[in-house]
């Protein structure tokens, strides 16, 4: 598919340049896609709560446009659909962070949960007051037995708005935390969908729609909707919208709301407008009386066309806090009259840290059958990048394949410095290295994997007696931080087959070679388990007969490890 880009793999960077230098109140955190106010050390001595959001590109103009005085202090995006990094997130608290506190505004995303919910443990394990609040506002998904729950999507921009007026307002940060938790306790959306969009780096839909079809319930990031029925009229697909969102918070006539109607992508002026006419009819029809009415692009799919629909239960201070003042770009959605700098935007610094580095720690040497067994892994993880990838479209958001290549192609980088540490010291430098280069949510949970790992280690290494140790460690690790158990069908489903394989062995050799069998057996049986956790979650029976792609690399990468093994 065409698009207008210069690299499809530097998209995100180039486009909050393009953003940061249309709108000189903002500024870039020097080193990473996160928007700032620029600001941001007049605000740290102002004393006031800071508010966080952020998650996945491609949802422009959300979030870098939501940034400013009144609303975001900082806004971190990952690459296009992926959660932004553990390390992005916590260098925008730290950037951002005061005794005052801070309040990210998350939405409920496995990756963005999980990514976002360690940098906040990082930071107050800094002194930085931080609170979270999850945003879960899709009515489309409602059903106990799907564990990941109910998605976060256009109405997290009016939680911004609420959260960041208390805030400006001098709030203090339990109280800036309720406001946004009321909010969210009293809001409803839902989509429908004209067309798929498609992920720069990826150049084809993760799904398709017919020419006479229409998808409701989707998500945000190019995941099927919960339903697909054929193309009606605005006024009938309104009035389906209405009416789950209606139901999904027992509104009934005299209730007042705010109503947001969000343009997908590429759903057209004349079109969006024809929608909120029906909008306001379909909610006036049922006695809901309309506070205050909102219609634009607020929160998109990339090129997607069509829209979504958020109603917000509204009283006093909550239109208080939607009238206040605020100078983000993407909420007054015009442009700045300030002459734009000549070359670059601003660029903001992360404050120094005095925390050791994975460099710093273990002593010794490694042998040279573990760096062999480290080399073989990511090898065959880059090998496997285009498979992955292939696997990943058909139940996910098709990222893992360049996500799990991208984090081996830094750790071969690595390699040479490595042999002159302890093995504990090397899986904890690859636990950062993997941290920082490998996006979404296989970043975090590989980097769990990887000090989980090493913290079952002692810097004498004794492959014999420590693997069983070793390996078992690290799928707690990965369990504890992502939360899947064995049968959810994620990589944990090849993992503890693995980790069984291992500790029945005689050898450290023969129990590799059992765990790779073990794992190879527990992808395969993926595709005959219902999906619990991660994007796959959304698409229920649609994922059947596929295997779980997170669970496929863990076979990939312990049949080259055993394989190096057996070959030495």
């Amino acid at each position: 598919m065409k698009k207008l880009v210069n690299d499809v793999l530097n998209v995100v960077p180039e486009s909050l340049e393009g953003f940061a230098r249309l709108h000189p109140t903002l500024a870039i955190l020097d080193g990473h896609t996160t928007v700032v106010r620029a600001d941001v050390a007049a605000f740290r001595a102002s004393g006031k709560v800071a508010i966080l959001s952020g998650g996945g590109a491609g949802h422009e103009p959300a979030h870098a446009g939501y940034v400013g005085q009144g609303m975001l202090t900082a806004a971190v995006s990952g690459d296009v659909f992926a959660s932004p990094s553990t390390d992005a997130v916590h260098a925008a608290l730290k950037a951002v962070g005061t005794p005052a506190g801070v309040l990210m505004i998350v939405k409920n995303y496995t990756g963005d949960r999980i990514n976002f919910g360690l940098a906040a443990e990082m930071a107050r394990a800094e002194g930085i007051p931080v609170e979270t609040v999850v945003v879960d506002d899709d009515a489309a998904l409602g059903s106990a037995e799907m564990t990941a729950g109910r998605r976060g999507i256009a109405g997290t921009v009016l939680v911004h708005k609420i959260a960041g007026a208390a805030a400006e307002a001098g709030m203090p940060l339990p109280e800036v935390a309720e406001k946004a938790r009321q909010a969210v306790s009293r809001l409803s959306s839902m989509g429908v969908a004209l067309t798929p969009c498609v992920v720069p780096a990826a150049g084809s839909a993760n799904f398709e729609i017919g020419p006479d079809e229409i998808e409701f319930g989707l998500g945000i990031h190019g995941e099927a909707g919960v339903s697909r029925q054929v193309i009606a009229s605005s006024r009938v697909i309104v009035g389906s919208l209405i009416e789950k969102i209606v139901a999904d918070k027992g509104l009934v006539s005299g209730d007042r709301v705010v109503l947001l109607v969000n343009n997908l992508g590429s759903t057209p002026t004349m079109e969006l407008n024809i929608v909120a006419r029906d909008t306001l009819e379909s909610l006036a029809d049922r006695g809901i009386a309309i506070d205050r009415a909102y219609c634009g692009t607020f929160l998109t799919a990339i090129e997607m066309a069509g829209i979504s629909l958020s109603v917000l239960k509204s009283d006093a201070a909550t239109l208080a806090a939607l009238d206040a003042g605020t100078v983000a770009p993407g909420w007054l959605a015009n442009g700045s009259t300030i002459a734009p700098p000549a070359r670059s935007a601003a660029r903001i610094a992360i404050p120094p840290t005095s925390t050791k580095t994975a460099e710093e720690d273990g002593t010794g040497s490694a042998p040279p059958a573990f760096l062999d067994a480290i080399r073989a892994a990511c090898e065959a993880l880059i090998a496997a990048e285009d498979a992955l990838t292939a696997m990943d479209q058909k139940v996910g958001d098709g990222d893992i394949g360049r996500s799990l290549a991208q984090g081996a192609e830094q750790i071969l980088k690595s390699m040479e410095g490595f042999a002159k540490r302890s093995p504990k010291a090397v899986l904890m430098a690859i636990s950062e290295i993997v941290r920082r280069s490998v996006g979404g949510t296989s970043g975090p949970l590989y980097a769990a994997f990887a000090l989980g790992a090493a913290n079952a280690l002692t810097d004498d290494f004794c492959a014999s007696e420590q693997l069983s140790a070793a390996f078992e460690n690290g799928v707690r690790s990965v369990s504890a931080l992502g939360g899947a158990q064995e049968g959810d069908r994620t990589m944990v489903d090849a993992l503890v087959p693995a980790v069984r394989a291992i500790r029945a062995a005689s050898s450290a050799p023969a129990g590799l070679l059992a765990a790779a069998v073990a794992a190879r057996r527990g992808a395969a049986a993926t595709a005959h388990m219902a999906p619990r956790r991660g994007r796959s979650s959304y698409l229920g029976a649609r994922v059947l007969g596929h295997v779980d792609p997170g669970a496929e690399a863990v076979a990939i990468w312990l049949a080259a490890v055993a394989g190096q093994t057996s070959a030495e």
